[in-house]
């Protein structure tokens, strides 16, 4: 009974920190031209009645959240997610027949262009005369498939992507689109690959300009973000497959701590890796057991991501399967 208790006041105490974080964050610009956007996308995708397989949705969330320390924003905490996990993935997915949503930070990797060279405007192009450009012979396959690739998922209405920077334009953007997808019950997924900030500053607590360096050390309070995983699978989309993963940096606790994210946040899958592995192998974490991952040594170019998502994929079926029953 008391345990029950606890229970439900942590329940209670979550909430309000997340009704907190909602009500002081700075509203999101552009928030009636994203839910348009989503509207379209998922009317366009929506599963079609009688159809055997139905349509699949993902939400692919990429790349870091930033952390600003001033509403102005010059400064700003920030981690060192590329998104390459996040755009590789969506690739898969849409190889596997699904619709993809993809919530990415500005600046990071793109899907389709992971083969492209870092700085691909400067570096795949060259001036042919005045007035024209041409792509370098060398770079000219990998731009050619890249913008090829793209074009066909974007014109097909596959794939819609939104931008974000800060912990709480993707929180704001993550929670507009969940919402838009609980309808589509078992047949959408979350694959919450994003490497979100644990911890910020409130924006009612911020300095509004920039703040001084004569005015000697900087001392800070930072909050914890209220964990949204919880509220996402019970309140947001209760029916999608929800896939979270779990970085560290210690291969002692990964596991443990990859199996407490299961549970506490009612996760079907929690993907967990080691910081120094995690492009040679993941951990596919259920309440059915462990399944290793790993990258095929013996292929040029294979990435880890490729049996990952084909795993998921499966485990997506079975999911939609139990669903009818």
């Amino acid at each position: 009974m008391d345990a029950m208790i606890n229970s439900e006041a942590s329940q209670e105490t979550l909430y309000t920190e997340i009704k907190s974080f909602f009500d002081s964050a700075p509203p999101l610009r552009d928030a009636p031209d994203i839910s348009r956007k989503l509207d379209e996308f998922l009317k366009w995708n929506s599963v079609s009645p009688g159809s055997e397989r139905g349509s699949r949705i993902v939400c692919v969330t990429s790349g870091g959240t930033t952390v600003p320390l001033e509403q102005r924003c010059v400064r700003y905490i920030d981690n060192f997610s590329s998104g390459h996990r996040g755009a590789a993935s969506t690739e898969y997915f849409l190889k596997a027949g699904y619709s993809v949503i993809f919530l990415y930070r500005r600046g990071t990797c793109q899907p389709y262009c992971r083969s492209l060279p870092d700085d691909p405007l400067l570096e795949c192009f060259e001036s042919a005369s005045d007035s024209n450009i041409q792509v370098r012979q060398l770079h000219s396959e990998a731009v050619k498939r890249a913008i090829s690739e793209h074009n066909v998922a974007v014109a097909k209405g596959l794939l819609l992507k939104l931008p974000f920077t800060t912990i709480f334009e993707y929180l704001q953007i993550l929670q507009l689109i969940a919402l838009s997808m609980r309808s589509l019950g078992a047949h959408a997924m979350f694959y919450l690959a994003a490497a979100v900030s644990d911890f910020y500053v409130p924006w009612e607590s911020m300095a509004e300009h920039k703040i001084q360096s004569g005015s000697g050390p900087l001392d800070m309070r930072l909050v914890q973000v209220p964990k949204m995983l919880s509220v996402l699978r019970k309140e947001w989309v209760p029916m999608a497959f929800c896939i979270s993963f779990k970085l560290e940096t210690d291969s002692k606790i990964l596991l443990e701590k990859a199996d407490m994210a299961l549970t506490k946040y009612r996760m079907h899958v929690v993907v967990a890796n080691e910081l120094s592995t995690r492009k040679e192998e993941v951990v596919v974490v259920t309440s059915s057991g462990k399944f290793s991952v790993r990258r095929d040594k013996t292929q040029a170019g294979a990435d880890v991501e490729s049996p990952l998502i084909e795993l998921l994929v499966e485990k997506h079926s079975a999911y939609i399967e139990d669903s009818k029953s």
